[in-house]
């Protein structure tokens, strides 16, 4: 049969992850007991793929070229296990990358990563076609200018970008390179998200950039929508939080699920900003069923805010 067509294409680096939870970090030179460890296929676009299709949405991965190692082999098996289409380029000339999370019971997480200039480069020989009749692509701006020839090629093609834009907005020079090229942006206010800058300060410099909506996360806080002159602000309930890796790739998916669904932009916030908080209730990244998240949307609190329109370039 034949596969059914990606509404979301995800762009950017594959690289292995093992998640170990602890209950709090070790002082340094000590140890800590694990009371947890799962593996999944990172970075963000990758997570984001196999969030929607626990959620039953065609999903496809564009991504580097990995090792003809062990790794490398199983991140592609994963990939297939999980059904996210797209070729999974080994290559003799790398070594397939690893990451390690640590994630502890304050809701934060330590990670150390790899990401190794040769094995980003080889995105800019990955095949784009699985853009065609795809009707939106995720990228990540950590990923430097790698993702400027997928962004011009969704664009050509009429599909919606979504960037992970995080804290980069705060350079005038990125913010001009990438937001003129996105259509979705999602970001935080400041980059340990103290909230030092008010969100809709930034959503209104997103605006401003050429993005047409604005998504501003505040970890705990839940997350301020902006699209013209609409404004949602969506407050997060309270919950306990076990594992908080992954807990922004599950917003974006959320925010995905509901704008592929043709949802407006409360009821995308609202879904986005539930989903994200269950999952950090328990360990891994195994998805809540659709249900559950719309129970826990239904009762968050929301806010209108005035003042979002801004005019665009």
């Amino acid at each position: 049969m034949k596969p059914i067509c990606p509404v979301y294409v995800g762009f950017g680096m594959l690289t292995p992850v093992t998640i170990m939870v602890v209950e709090q970090l070790p002082a340094h030179n000590t140890g800590a007991l694990v009371k947890e460890v799962s593996e999944f296929v990172f970075d963000d676009a990758a997570i984001i793929a196999c969030l929607l299709r626990q959620w039953e949405m065609p999903t496809a991965m564009i991504g580097t070229a990995v090792g003809d190692d062990i790794r490398g082999h199983i991140l592609a098996q994963q990939l297939e296990a999980w059904g996210v289409q797209g070729e999974v380029r080994h290559s003799r000339e790398i070594r397939t990358p690893w990451e390690v999370d640590v994630s502890d019971e304050t809701g934060a997480r330590t990670y150390f990563w790899e990401r190794a200039p040769q094995v980003l480069n080889t995105l800019d020989t990955a095949d784009l076609s699985l853009l065609e009749g795809a009707r939106l692509l995720y990228v990540d701006w950590y990923d430097g200018d790698h993702i400027l020839r997928a962004m011009d090629e969704a664009l050509r093609l009429g599909v919606s970008v979504f960037l992970n834009f995080e804290h980069g907005h705060a350079d005038p020079g990125l913010l001009e390179h990438y937001g003129s090229r996105a259509t979705i942006c999602q970001a935080v206010t400041d980059a340990a998200q103290q909230g030092e800058v008010p969100p809709l300060e930034v959503a209104q410099k997103l605006l401003k950039s050429g993005v047409q909506t604005a998504l501003i996360t505040m970890a705990g806080e839940g997350c301020l929508a902006v699209h013209g002159s609409q404004a949602v602000r969506v407050h997060a309930p309270s919950v306990h939080a076990v594992d908080g890796c992954g807990a922004g790739a599950t917003f974006s998916a959320g925010f995905i699920y509901g704008h592929l669904q043709g949802w407006d932009l409360e009821e995308s916030a609202r879904f986005a900003t539930a989903a994200a908080s269950l999952k950090v209730t328990r360990p891994g990244l195994q998805m809540f069923p659709i249900t559950e998240i719309n129970a826990m949307a239904a009762l968050l609190p929301v806010e209108h805010p005035a003042g979002a329109d801004q005019p665009r370039r």
